[in-house]
C-alpha cells in the first residue's frame, strides 16, 4: 500500500532504476483527483475475489476460474516463485498465449515483488536476447514449444553469455509432458522448471508501493528493436477502470479477450484487468479468426470485445452467415485506422447490431475514445409494418463510400462517433506544427500529450526519451490530428513510424 501523510501528501518510493518519475506536482494533481489510490494491481485482485469469489473470473475451453480460484493460484505461484530464489524488484521475461496460466503468472509475479516484462509471442530470439539484456533478466516464462522458435533453446544461450538469467519456467502443451521432466539445470546453470510445478503454501503477504513498476510493456519494433514502457500499479490500475467506467462495464458483461499480439489494449483499456475490475467475466480466445471467435460469442454470451482494424475486416467478411450468433454484444471496441475505420466502425456495428467505439492509443499512453456508434435499429420482425419509404436514399451508403478523413472546413460536420478525446479530464493534450508551437483549432498538427496513466519516459533508453518527449514531459504521440469546433480531436494520420508497437497500432491507429 501507498503511504499517506498527515498533510496530504505522497511519499514517493523510488521507482525501478533506469525509469523517469512523474513530478511532485503532478503525483499531488493524479492523487487529489482519485485517480490514483494506492493499491497494487495484485492487492486488487485480493479484494475482487472478497467481493465476486464465486463468480467467474476466466473461461478458456472447458476451463472455467472463479474469482476465489484465480486468487489462491495467484497466491501458490507467488510463493512458487519465491521459494526457487526470485527476488523483490528482479526483472522476469513472460512470453506465453492468452490461457489462463498466462493470467495468473503475470499477477503472480507482481505479487512476489518481481517485475514481468510483457513479451509478444512473435519475439524471436534476438528481441527476447535484447529485452533480457536490458532488463537483466533473472528469469523467462515461455512455452516449452513455439512455432519458428523454440524459447528454451534462446534461453539457454542467453544464460551461456550472461550471468544474469538462471531460472526458465516452461509452459507445457496440454497433454504433454515437459521435454526436462522436472527441474533440471545446463552447464551455465540455468534451472529449467515446468510453469506446472511453480507451487507452494502461501507466504506471508509483501508490503509494497504502489507507484513501483507493476510490469514492463515493450513498443517500438516497428523500424527497429523494442523498448520498454515502464506502468506502474497506480497509473494502470487507473487506467484500467477508467476505461472500464467509461464503456460501463459491470458484474453481467463477459468481455472476449481476443489475442492481439503485443497489443496492451486487450491486458487494460478496459481488456482483462478492467473487467475484473468490474466482476465480469474475461473469456480467453485462441486467435482473432471469426472462425475461433464468433462461436465463443454465441456460447459465452459475450457482451463486450475488442477489435484490431485488420480482425474487424475478417469479422466482417464473416458475419453475413454468422450474425445471427452475435445477439449478445452490446459494444465492440475497434482499432483506429485512420484510412479506413470510420467506414469499418459503421459497417461492423450495423453487422453485428452493436454500437462500436474507435480507439487510438500507443503503448505509451494516452488511449483516445470516440463516442460510441448509434445502436442500429432492430431487425423488424416478420409481423411488423415496413418502414415508411424515404426514397431510393434510404439505405445506408456502402461502408467504403464514407469519408473518414474530413477536411478542416467539414470538421464540424463529423459524426461524433468519428471525433475522440483523451480517457481521462487530466490528461494533458495540446496540437503542435512543426515548430513545436500550439496550432489554431482547427488546423492539423501532431498531438503531444501528459497524463495520470502516460509514464514520463522509456525504461534505460534515454536516447529514445530525448527524441520522443519535449520539455515539460509532453510525449510526441506521432499521431497527426486537430480539434473540432467541440474541443474534441480528429485523428487523420501518423506522423512518423518511430517508437511504434505494430500489434498495437493495428488495433488503435493506422
Amino acid at each position: 500500500m501507498t503511504k499517506i501523510d498527515r498533510h496530504g501528501g505522497k511519499h514517493m518510493a523510488p521507482m525501478l532504476d533506469g525509469c523517469t518519475p512523474w513530478p511532485a506536482a503532478f503525483v499531488d494533481r493524479y492523487w487529489a483527483a482519485g485517480h490514483w489510490r494506492g493499491n497494487t494491481l495484485d492487492n486488487l485482485l485480493r479484494g475482487w475475489a472478497l467481493q465476486y469469489g464465486p463468480r467467474t473470473a476466466l473461461v478458456y475451453g472447458d476451463e472455467r476460474v472463479t474469482y476465489a480460484h484465480l486468487n489462491r493460484r495467484v497466491e501458490r505461484r507467488a510463493a512458487g516463485f519465491r521459494l526457487r530464489g526470485l527476488h523483490r524488484g528482479q526483472r522476469v521475461l513472460v512470453q506465453l498465449p492468452d490461457v489462463p496460466e498466462a493470467v495468473v503468472t503475470l499477477f503472480a509475479l507482481m505479487r512476489a515483488g518481481l517485475v514481468p516484462v510483457l513479451c509478444p509471442l512473435s519475439y524471436g530470439a534476438p528481441w527476447i536476447t535484447r529485452l533480457a539484456r536490458v532488463t537483466q533478466a533473472v528469469g523467462y516464462v515461455a512455452p516449452a514449444e513455439h512455432p519458428g522458435f523454440d524459447p528454451v533453446a534462446a534461453a539457454a544461450g542467453i544464460a551461456a553469455r550472461w550471468p544474469f538469467l538462471r531460472r526458465v519456467f516452461t509452459l507445457d502443451a496440454p497433454g504433454a509432458s515437459s521435454p526436462y521432466g522436472g527441474l533440471t539445470t545446463d552447464p551455465a546453470g540455468c534451472q529449467y522448471s515446468p510453469l506446472a510445478t511453480i507451487d507452494a503454501p502461501p507466504a506471508p503477504a509483501l508490503v509494497q508501493s504502489s507507484d513501483q513498476v507493476a510490469f514492463l510493456l515493450p513498443a517500438g519494433a516497428v523500424t527497429g528493436e523494442p523498448v520498454l514502457v515502464p506502468r506502474t500499479h497506480d497509473d494502470y490500475a487507473y487506467q484500467a477502470r477508467a476505461a472500464a467506467e467509461l464503456v460501463a462495464l459491470t458484474e453481467d458483461d463477459v468481455y472476449l479477450a481476443v489475442p492481439a499480439d503485443g497489443s496492451p489494449f486487450v491486458l487494460g483499456g478496459p481488456g482483462v484487468i478492467g473487467t475484473l475490475s468490474a466482476g465480469g467475466t474475461v473469456v480467453l480466445a485462441d486467435g482473432p479468426e471469426p472462425t475461433t471467435c464468433l462461436p465463443l460469442v454465441a456460447r459465452e454470451g459475450v457482451t463486450v470485445t475488442s477489435l484490431t482494424a485488420d480482425a474487424a475486416g475478417r469479422w466482417l467478411d464473416a458475419l453475413p452467415s454468422a450474425a445471427d450468433s452475435t445477439g449478445s454484444l452490446r459494444l465492440v471496441q475497434a482499432g483506429g485506422d485512420t484510412t479506413r475505420s470510420g467506414a469499418t466502425a459503421e459497417a461492423l456495428g450495423r453487422a453485428l447490431r452493436c454500437r462500436v467505439q474507435r480507439v487510438y492509443g500507443l503503448t505509451e499512453g494516452p488511449l483516445l475514445l470516440s463516442n460510441p456508434t448509434p445502436a442500429p435499429a432492430p431487425n423488424p420482425t416478420p409481423n411488423s409494418a415496413p418502414a415508411p419509404d424515404s426514397g431510393p436514399s434510404a439505405d445506408p451508403a456502402p461502408a467504403h463510400a464514407l469519408t473518414p478523413n474530413p477536411t478542416p472546413d467539414e470538421a464540424d460536420k463529423t459524426q461524433p462517433h468519428e471525433r475522440v478525446r483523451p480517457l481521462s479530464p487530466d490528461d494533458d493534450v495540446r496540437v503542435v506544427g512543426a515548430d513545436g508551437a500550439d496550432v489554431p483549432d482547427g488546423q492539423p498538427g501532431e498531438l503531444l500529450a501528459r497524463g495520470p496513466y502516460t509514464p514520463r519516459g522509456y525504461y534505460r533508453e534515454p536516447e529514445h526519451d530525448a527524441r520522443r518527449y519535449a520539455p515539460g514531459g509532453w510525449l510526441r504521440t506521432g499521431f497527426l490530428a486537430r480539434r473540432t469546433p467541440d474541443g474534441a480531436l480528429l485523428v487523420t494520420g501518423r506522423r512518423t513510424a518511430a517508437g511504434r508497437n505494430p500489434a498495437y497500432e493495428d488495433q488503435t491507429t493506422d
